[in-house]
């Protein structure tokens, strides 16, 4: 399945922040979404580099994940600084799709559902 399925589950949730202010509160599972954070940067370049064809898709998502966690502050901060790292990494040294760029995205979409189902799991109203 892919992240975007994920994602908007745990965003439809309910949020998996609580009460509490998403934006000054640091959670247990930032970790987890600062990790997507850079894998969403990282498939946004190579999945457009590989024609995919879909545009904006993983700075939506990466939007989308933004909204309901982190919509101002530090926390948003962070954030963005990992999709820009994950995006800049491979924009980095990759100029032409390849087959190493192909199991790249291969792997980053199974780690990002991972992680999207493991907070889902675990923080989930």
């Amino acid at each position: 399945m892919k992240i975007r399925a994920f994602v908007i589950a745990m965003l439809t949730a309910g949020g998996v922040t609580g009460g509490a202010s998403a934006a000054e509160v640091a959670t247990p599972f930032d970790a987890g979404l600062a990790r997507l954070s850079e894998i969403l940067g990282s498939l946004h370049y190579l999945r457009g580099l590989c024609g995919a064809n879909e545009g904006n898709k993983w700075r939506g998502e990466m939007q989308a994940l933004l909204d309901a966690e982190a919509p101002n502050g530090e926390r948003r901060s962070q954030f963005i600084a990992r999709f820009n790292k994950g995006y800049r990494t491979y924009l980095e040294s990759y100029r032409s799709c390849t087959p190493a760029a192909d199991l790249v995205i291969r792997r980053y979409l199974e780690e990002g559902s991972k992680i999207a189902r493991e907070v889902t799991a675990r923080y989930s109203n």
